[in-house]
């Protein structure tokens, strides 16, 4: 059942304010309540719920509105469009007219009400082709949303379009054959990183409210970084990837994007819970031959998934935290270390516990293993392609159809003959230690290692003091690259896929040394199922600090 806690505030406390002021009188006339002005950039959930109920602005007008706004500065012609948005939902302005017809019977009626949300386009949405980025599967139609799309929708939301992304999710420079390179929302001479890199620039510009990414091996928290969002990967079996095209389903997750913690909170209360789905991927345990949950009883029980993240917007969130910093992971950028440091002195400031603390053998978790997704992709994608009939959109439905179609980039068709060459039903024996190593090997040694620096305890078990709430460390240990590059990303994303763990990405502050200045992430990464935690220090530390400022370049029309 979808969350309603937060919307309804808003109208109880428009109803207080109703009734308040003037005569008991019978005959006394209601206060009037002042329209309030929306605004599209920087505008929250909460501030587009206020203006909707004081009649500042219609349902219709916010979604025309974004669709305006992507047309002025992603696909103007210019040398500066952003090329974030591959496709506008044709439906959109209907849907949005429908919610306004009946606004009057039905008020706010979800907490994503009429809120414009722009998914990767890896995610099934059914009044649009799913293409992954590639021009091979430019008319691949979807007969259904995906999961957390429909969830989404059951929220209140309304689907704009599709982002924009690197193709088959393979990199960090944002390019696909389908619209281009996307362009960074802060700098258009850099990159967007990769591989949501379209919702990244796209939200960051405030073309639409709120965005869904996937996350293989830092695929949210990369572009969230460097569009000062707010981006989290989820605990590996807490979304469904039922309708979200793979990469290595082995470690795919889907996760919202925001502009703030608490709509990315409003984002996870929808995109959460049990599915029944066999591309679910929600299984009992860790292991990768673990069974499937198969109930809903089950999946709450087993990850403990709260009524709403809602719950954990605190803004004193930070009073009695304990961080432990990851000081080995900090790179040897001068510009991002100094933006991290003055975040944790403004976390002590505001009454957390900030220690150093290390991670056991951190060389080798982040240099003996590496993602499966060369293994997995050909077996997934294929998987993928053939669960839906191709009657109507005739889409390509085997990997030799992908390989001989063309229809992706150049640079790509050697890592894609690879991949093809990899047969996950039919390992070799090389092969087959390799797999083993990185899905039954690695979760054991990752996971054990970083619940000791959480726990704060030695090899032996011993205590070296109270547990740590929070690992925390730069997402990324570099800056953004120049537009068709890689980003200076590092491999501090891969303890979260690689442990299968939550980590949350938010802005640490800007890099205002910088012409234009530019958002630096910092990420943190929390016991399994532990998204709460991380909200909860998250919104405390956005509230004490507020390190968010918005891109120039794209400001209200």
């Amino acid at each position: 059942m979808i969350k309603t806690r937060l919307f309804a505030v808003t109208a109880l406390s428009l109803a207080v304010l109703a009734g308040c002021g003037g005569s008991s009188s019978g005959d006394s006339a209601p206060p009037v309540v002042e329209p309030v002005p929306f605004s599209y950039v920087e505008a929250t959930v909460s501030s587009l719920h206020t203006s909707l109920e004081t009649g500042g602005v219609t349902c219709e007008e916010v979604i025309q509105g974004y669709i305006d706004r992507i047309h002025a500065y992603d696909d103007d012609g210019t040398e500066t469009e952003l090329r974030s948005v591959v496709n506008i939902n044709p439906d959109a302005l209907f849907e949005a007219r429908e919610k306004d017809l009946n606004f009057e019977v039905t008020g706010i009626d979800g907490p994503l009400y009429c809120v414009p949300v722009l998914p990767k386009d890896n995610f099934n949405t059914k009044q649009m082709p799913t293409t992954g980025g590639a021009i091979a599967f430019q008319y691949n139609r979807p007969l259904e949303d995906a999961y957390t799309i429909r969830r989404l929708r059951e929220a209140g939301a309304i689907v704009i379009g599709k982002a924009n992304m690197d193709e088959f999710a393979f990199g960090f420079t944002g390019a696909s054959s389908l619209r281009g390179l996307v362009k960074n929302a802060y700098d258009q001479s850099k990159g967007a990183g990769g591989s949501s890199s379209g919702t990244g620039s796209a939200i960051a510009a405030s073309l639409a409210m709120v965005g869904t990414g996937s996350d293989t091996g830092g695929s949210i928290r990369v572009p969230s970084s460097l569009g000062g969002l707010v981006g989290i990967r989820p605990s590996l079996k807490l979304v469904s990837q039922d309708g979200i095209m793979p990469l290595a389903s082995w470690q795919d997750t889907g996760g919202p994007m925001c502009r703030t913690v608490e709509d990315c909170a409003l984002m996870m209360d929808a995109m959460v819970g049990f599915d029944d789905s066999p591309h679910a991927n929600q299984r009992t345990s860790f292991e990768i031959d673990a069974p499937a949950m198969i109930s809903e009883d089950e999946y709450n029980t087993i990850t403990g998934v709260p009524d709403t993240y809602t719950d954990y917007l605190e803004a004193d969130g930070l009073n009695g935290a304990r961080i432990g910093v990851v000081r080995e992971l900090f790179g040897s950028n001068e510009t991002v270390n100094a933006v991290m440091d003055d975040a944790l002195a403004a976390m002590e400031a505001a009454g957390a516990t900030v220690e150093d603390v290390t991670v056991d053998d951190l060389s080798a978790i982040l240099g003996d293993y590496s993602s499966m997704s060369s293994y997995e992709f050909q077996h997934d994608l294929v998987a993928y392609l053939n669960s839906w009939v191709n009657v109507m959109d005739g889409h390509i439905q085997t990997y030799q159809g992908l390989l001989d179609s063309g229809g992706y980039l150049p640079n790509y068709q050697s890592s894609l003959e690879y991949r093809g060459t990899i047969d996950l039903d039919n390992l070799t024996p090389e092969q087959q230690e390799v797999y083993s190593k990185n899905t039954v090997e690695r979760p054991v040694f990752v996971r054990e290692r970083l619940m000791r620096a959480l726990d704060n305890v030695d090899a032996a078990g011993n205590s070296l003091g109270q547990p740590y709430d929070v690992l925390l460390y730069p997402t990324m240990t570099g800056l953004a690259g120049d537009l068709g590059g890689s980003p200076s990303a590092g491999s501090n994303n891969r303890l979260s896929p690689f442990s299968q763990f939550p980590a949350l990405t938010l802005p640490a502050g800007m890099a205002t040394n910088l012409d234009p200045a530019q958002p630096i992430g910092m990420e943190m990464l929390g016991r399994e199922y532990a998204e709460p935690t991380l909200i909860k220090i998250a919104y405390g530390y956005q509230e004490q600090v507020h390190p968010r400022q918005p891109p120039t370049f794209t400001p209200e029309l």
